[in-house]
């Protein structure tokens, strides 16, 4: 077989300090004469770190050497484990919790922009992303120049970027969200950035994080972009290229390959979109006659058929769907092209075949026993990483890959590694080929999913536009304040009690997204795995008993994890969780798990994504984002009540420092809003759960509430209010009402 040549280092510029320049650093506290001595320095003390057995015991730790986890990490803002100078950060960066103090805010309940089409927000997709842009307001409305913010599921880490962005957000921005809290009758936003505090059980998670949170050098980022995938196309360009009608070279963007089945009745071969196709509509047929008996057909009724291929790598045969190269796609100028493999074409392929691979490409088992997507990957003879990938892109990417490992400068390394990452599912057989569609890349989101038509993507022209897109990004938003990035379970957040300021947080969706699985393929290319033992999911395959959880499973930890917030949050300070299920059960769950905490529900709303809008949760019906605003009782609630605990008064207590919590008064356009949580069922409800968390008595009855309620406090809509509240909302509802 042919072997591709192993290349030698990329010659890239070395970096020295965190703003990429050669002047001293100081970090915690500590001055470095270049942002490489701080680096080598915390990558030392991260290093005898990881010798210590203790430390790799810590809840969620990832599975991964030493010395793939120290190539990842960037400490002491970035590790890929959990980050033991997490202490020092909040010790050197934060302000300790003073009681006298004053610090109130109602629940937030403004309108915000939720920036899905912002160029920083699409310059690498993570599941079920929060816009930065939507996390924003709420960091503005909750905190102070400065302030700790805290999300211990932070995904691909978009509050961090919302933190930083409070004091990097344009003149224009700023002004149009003045204008709208102006309206709304709110004070004017504390601009200056936060810093953030941010961990994922997940290293591909926070690996984007960090990339995202972290000094980005674009200029330098750009050029080595471009120079890696010169050189990489230098050599294997020659994979990617067709003739056209002429004679002509031309680069090939993308080529369609179809599966091949049997026709049931005739067993004759079918290619599944040569059959399919409607040239007329330019839309695949549901029913199609079979080219040899004309038998009517669909594709439930087709056979799959399979092929026998030697796998060099496991060194053993296994059975693949047989798949035809039907199309190829190219562009002259601006004209596209569509033509079906010639002869020169089926012989370039054949060649690829025969190269061997480098060893920079993943060849990790999947995990079956611990998967849900198991059964619908062996369906397609995927049952190693290699497998979801043809031959051609495996040997490119690989090749690139190896380039970047070979970069010394580490965030300059992880700045690539971070352009590569952003493209591997796209360059997989998951990229869905839907006829009509012009997008380019359409896997199938939250799922291994391979379709009977794949688009075979330029990993050429992919990276090339990625780079775009990420300078176009990460070029406008400077990171001027770095977060602190850990990587383990949430239940365990080596910070002081009643030291942050403020917590964002969008957990997981009880059963809607293996987290865990979805990312392995992505972190056999870093060598660094999720420990799906502490993932807080409801497992749904049913098949491994040993690790399957159930929604009381997933209570609990999310019970571990809410408690460990209330733990480290200021008292008196707000939590704001963006939350998504279909299921009352697990909306429930959160509920409960937040109550049994410690927390009061304050606020619940639904984040409306189209119309960038909260509206007031008045069912259990969950079908959209909730956004759930809860609070940390403060020392004078819990000593009142500690005071006056399962007596009468101790519940009135409660029910009036709760309401002055709430929000007096909503208004969205020319529409008032009801405040749900000053019904009386809400206040009954969380009075009830204040008392059941503390393991004290409840000293009244539903009637006996409703009655107190009706005899102490103020009505109006159907709300309740204390009494120095009403002024202030009969004006509004007054205002409210002469608009219409």
């Amino acid at each position: 077989m042919k072997k591709v040549d192993q290349m030698k280092p990329v010659a890239l510029p070395m970096l020295e300090s965190e703003g990429f320049d050669s002047g001293p650093v100081e970090c915690l506290g500590q001055t470095f004469s270049s942002d490489g001595a701080r680096r080598d320095h915390f990558l030392g003390l991260l290093r005898e770190k990881l010798q210590d057995p203790e430390f790799r015991k810590i809840e969620g730790f990832p599975i991964g050497s030493d010395e793939d986890i120290l190539a990842l990490s960037d400490p002491p803002y970035y590790t890929a484990c959990p980050n033991p100078f997490l202490e020092d950060f909040v010790r050197h960066h934060g302000t300790p919790y003073d009681p006298n103090v004053p610090y109130h805010r109602t629940p937030f309940a403004v309108d915000v922009s939720v920036g899905k089409t912002d160029t920083l927000y699409k310059a690498h997709s993570y599941h079920t992303k929060v816009p930065h842009l939507a996390i924003v307001p709420s960091i503005l409305h909750y905190t102070e120049p400065g302030d700790l913010v805290l999300d211990g599921f932070c995904g691909s880490g978009m509050t961090g970027v919302a933190a930083q962005y409070c004091g990097a957000a344009p003149e224009r921005y700023r002004q149009d969200l003045e204008a709208i809290w102006e309206q709304d009758g709110l004070g004017k936003p504390k601009w200056g950035a936060r810093r953030a505090i941010l961990n994922d059980l997940s290293p591909a998670a926070t690996f984007i994080a960090a990339n995202y949170n972290l000094p980005f050098d674009v200029d330098a980022f750009a050029r080595a972009g471009r120079k890696l995938l010169d050189e990489v196309e230098e050599e294997l360009g020659w994979m990617y290229e067709t003739r056209h009608s002429d004679g002509s070279k031309q680069r090939i963007e993308y080529t369609v390959w179809s599966e091949v089945f049997s026709c049931p009745n005739c067993i004759g071969e079918i290619v599944f979109l040569e059959v399919a196709f409607d040239p007329k509509t330019k839309k695949v047929k549901n029913i199609f006659p079979c080219p040899h008996c004309k038998s009517e057909l669909n594709k439930k009724k087709l056979e799959q058929r399979f092929v026998s291929v030697y796998d060099e790598v496991i060194n053993k045969t296994i059975q693949q769907p047989t798949r035809r190269a039907v199309y190829i796609h190219y562009r002259i100028g601006r004209n596209r092209y569509f033509k079906k493999p010639d002869k020169n074409d089926l012989t370039i392929i054949k060649e690829i075949e025969k190269l061997e691979l480098s060893q920079q490409m993943p060849t990790n088992p999947f995990p079956f026993n611990d998967m849900w997507e198991a059964p619908r990957l062996v369906s397609k003879g995927v049952t190693h990483v290699h497998h979801l990938f043809f031959k051609r892109p495996r040997l490119v990417i690989s090749k690139l890959w190896e380039k970047a490992n070979n970069i010394r400068e580490g965030s300059l390394r992880n700045h690539i590694k971070f352009l590569l990452d952003s493209h591997i599912v796209n360059l997989s057989i998951q990229n869905r080929y839907r006829v009509g569609v012009s997008f380019p890349y359409n896997p199938l989101s939250g799922v291994y999913y391979v379709s009977a038509l794949i688009n075979e993507a330029s990993p050429f022209i992919a990276y090339q536009n990625k780079i775009d897109r990420i300078i176009a990004g990460v070029g406008k938003y400077k990171a001027t304040s770095p977060s602190y990035i850990g990587t383990s379970s949430s239940s365990f957040l080596k910070s002081h009690d009643n030291s942050i300021d403020y917590i964002f947080t969008d957990p997981p969706f009880g059963d809607n997204f293996p987290y865990a699985e979805l990312n392995f393929q992505v972190e056999s290319w870093h060598k660094v795995i999720t420990n799906m033992t502490p993932e807080a999911v409801v497992d749904r395959s049913k098949k491994n008993k040993n690790i399957q959880k159930s929604i009381k499973d997933y209570s609990g930890l999310m019970l571990s994890c809410f408690s460990e917030y209330y733990r480290i949050l200021k008292p008196g300070r707000w939590m704001t969780v963006v939350f998504h299920n279909s299921k009352n059960a697990v909306w429930n769950s959160i509920q409960d798990s937040l109550q049994s905490a410690g927390f009061i529900v304050a606020d619940v709303r639904t984040l409306d994504k189209k119309q960038g809008s909260f509206k007031q949760v008045t069912s259990v019906a969950v079908k959209q984002d909730l956004v759930i605003s809860a609070y940390k009782p403060n020392g004078g609630l819990e000593e009142r009540f500690e005071m006056d605990a399962g007596t009468e008064e101790g519940a009135w207590g409660f029910v009036r420092t709760h309401l002055r919590q709430l929000p007096v008064f909503v208004v969205k356009g020319d529409e008032m809003e009801p405040v749900a949580e000053r019904m009386g069922y809400y206040l009954f409800d969380r009075m009830v759960a204040f008392h059941v968390q503390r393991g004290v008595r409840v000293p009244l009855s539903s009637a006996e509430f409703h009655l107190g309620l009706n005899q102490r406090f103020a009505e109006r809509d159907s709300m309740f209010f204390l009494q120095e509240q009403i002024p202030q909302y009969d004006k509004k509802r007054l205002a409210a009402s002469q608009i219409k």
